[in-house]
């Protein structure tokens, strides 16, 4: 979405100066036309009655432009307010002082021209542009030099967590905020990292966008789209690179991707500069403990190989100890820490047939007395239940382990995941042969519970996906002819030719609009051949119907209802998925998005885009060439059947 400028300066005519047609034939357009979305207070306020929005605005908005010409109290209250709140995204214009005060006297200043009291026409357009030049420039700087003296002078003055300084009254950012935070967590819960992947496109603003992102990529983490999630934190990342739970997590997502050593690497960097942060040691255990793992670990190894390797990769366990160990010490309240770091030296010890050293009975003792701080406030919480019983599998006898190891199960509220995290735990500990007594009697209290619930859906993952997008049969008054109604037959043969080609049948999937002329000969060519149908539309069905079907005749109305009443075709309407359409954004070409963002979340290797397109621009923005554009930024095989070859 486009940045929020705010913008403070005067109100109608001060000292000669028009500030109106400053605004509307200056200000506004050389913003917009930079790509802002640009607000002004529609009215002065005196001290003591400002309104609690103009707080949200100069602490919220991308970018504070101040107008400082003439000296309004005004106006100079509310820079100053913005100095306070943020260290950045202020510029200062005026347009006839000869002198800045000396508390801003450093700053840079745009100077623009006025004549007769309004913006001079002579200069105007080179005003304009130095204007938006400034403000892109100041964008792309966020992280340079600090603009706000405040900041500037107090070097470790920390800027507020927006969070804290919210004002319920102020609606405009919260509203969209929160609508769109709602709109993720709907995606999470169905399954949607297409429609998450949308929704990432349409943050409310930059201020808001790292928490934003944030969300998104753990909302695609939880449904196992590591690449996009990392994505999600690379973004939040660029907006603010100091921003810790992004570092963090894109050291875990390195991970999860299997580059170990680039994960490690990255994760040593976020504990090198915050070596007191208990989090970034447990990210860091994590990734060492996985790539230890995978040295040893395989499905054809025989138990003495498996503990046998697991032994020459001694290396790797110390350093995962070392990252557990280390992060307990910051933080003795995370049992996670502790425990993970007193399961791996009891392994070391088994490997090593070794004995228990002091260090391993305080840090137990640590881990126990962590664990019941928390149940002393939340005896119910799973996690530091299934610790109790870790640690009893430690060293202490059968029925000990199995009690506690049933009192959490007991307390799960039937979290699947939850509970086959646990398990995972304990058949890693199974193939090196730890305790196997006592493993397998916990094993059978999860398989156990595990069997009387069910398990999460699988997403079905089709053997190919088909994405299409083409021209639409021309209106009986377009100029220049493109998709000429006679040359359907043509067109049909083309596709159904590819879709033979590549072999499309009932374990594809197939994913298209509804219009009239390339759409709908495609719905019809897959569901010819058993291909499962995805039809997406921009609009309400009526309203679509009317926009890219109708004008066809009533033929192409009645094929689009053939192919929507299909038993093998799913319609989705995309304000009934997705919301309504927000501000700014055209309806098309989030429609062609929405396509293409859930076929890549299937598989973007496996993606094949067909599209009917004469390899010009679109009669605007959503056409096919945008959805060609964008998916050969990203992935998979395109196929253009060009008109000009195919007549």
């Amino acid at each position: 979405m486009a940045l929020h400028a705010f913008v403070a300066m005067p109100f109608g005519t001060k000292e000669n100066i028009d500030f109106n047609k400053v605004y509307d034939e200056y200000i506004k357009p050389a913003l917009t036309d930079a790509g802002f979305d640009v607000f002004r207070a529609d009215k002065e306020q005196r001290a003591g009655s400002i309104h609690v929005d103009m707080f949200q605005e100069l602490l919220l908005a991308d970018l504070v432009v101040v107008d400082v010409s003439i000296d309004n109290p005004n106006v100079w209250y509310e820079l100053g307010v913005r100095h306070g709140l943020r260290a950045r995204g202020v510029i200062q214009i005026q347009c006839r002082r000869e002198f800045m005060p000396f508390d801003v006297a450093g700053e840079r200043t745009q100077r623009y021209h006025i004549k007769d009291g309004v913006p001079d026409p002579t200069f105007l357009e080179a005003d304009k542009k130095d204007l938006a030049t400034l403000a892109t420039e100041t964008m792309a700087a966020w992280h340079g030099r600090k603009v706000s003296p405040v900041y500037h002078n107090l070097r470790y003055l920390q800027e507020p967590d927006w969070k804290s300084l919210r004002v319920e009254e102020a609606k405009e950012f919260w509203e969209a905020y929160e609508q769109w935070a709602q709109r993720i967590e709907i995606a999470r819960r169905k399954s949607l990292p297409g429609d998450i992947l949308v929704f990432t496109k349409e943050t409310p603003s930059r201020m808001l966008q790292p928490e934003a992102r944030r969300k998104a990529g753990k909302a695609l983490l939880s449904l196992g789209q590591f690449s996009y999630a990392l994505h999600q934190y690379q973004e939040a990342l660029e907006i603010d690179p100091t921003d810790l739970e992004s570092r963090r997590q894109k050291g875990l997502l390195l991970g999860r991707l299997n580059k170990h050593d680039e994960a490690k690497e990255w994760l040593k960097a976020v504990v090198e500069d915050h070596p007191n942060d208990a989090e970034s040691w447990a990210m860091l255990g994590r990734i060492e403990k996985d790539a230890w793992t995978l040295r040893w670990r395989a499905p054809n190894k025989t138990l003495e190989q498996m503990r046998e390797d697991a032994l020459a990769e001694e290396g790797f366990l110390h350093e995962a100890i070392n990252a557990y160990v280390n992060g307990f010490r910051k933080d003795p309240r995370n049992y996670y820490l502790g425990i993970n770091a007193a399961t791996l030296l009891a392994l070391k010890q088994t490997l090593l047939n070794e004995d228990k050293t002091e260090e391993q009975i305080a840090l137990e003792g640590g881990v126990r007395w962590a664990v019941q701080s928390t149940l002393t406030d939340t005896p119910k919480d799973y996690w530091a239940r299934v610790t109790l019983g870790d640690l009893e599998l430690l060293s202490a006898d059968k029925p000990q382990i199995e009690r506690q190891y049933r009192v959490a199960v007991a307390v799960a509220e039937k979290d699947w995941f939850a509970l086959d995290s646990s398990r995972q735990q304990l058949l890693l500990l199974r193939d090196l042969g730890f305790r196997p007594r006592e493993v397998d009697a916990g094993l059978k209290i999860f398989d156990r519970e595990l069997e009387k619930l069910t398990t999460p859906q699988v997403r079905w993952k089709p053997r190919n996906v088909f994405l299409f997008s083409g021209h639409m049969i021309d209106a009986p008054d377009r100029p220049a002819p493109r998709f000429p109604a006679e040359k359907e037959a043509v067109a049909t043969w083309a596709i159904m030719e590819k879709l033979e080609e590549l072999g499309a049948g009932s374990e594809d999937l197939a994913l298209c609009g509804g219009a009239c002329g390339g759409d709908l000969l495609f719905a019809e060519a897959c569901l010819t051949r058993g291909v499962p149908l995805a039809m997406r539309i921009p609009f309400e069905e009526a309203e679509f119907l009317e926009a890219s079907v109708n004008f066809a005749g009533d033929n192409w109305r009645e094929r689009f209802l053939a192919a929507k009443n299909n038993a093998n075709t799913t319609l989705l309407v995309m304000p009934d998925e997705l919301g309504p359409l927000p501000k700014g954004i055209n309806a098309f070409a989030r429609n062609n998005l929405w396509r293409l963002y859930t076929a890549l979340s299937w598989d973007a290797e496996n993606l094949h885009f067909i599209c009917l397109w004469n390899r010009k621009g679109g009669d605007g923005l959503g056409g096919t060439q945008h959805m060609h554009d964008t998916v050969t930024k990203h992935a998979g095989h395109v196929h253009i059947l060009d008109p000009a070859t195919l007549w």
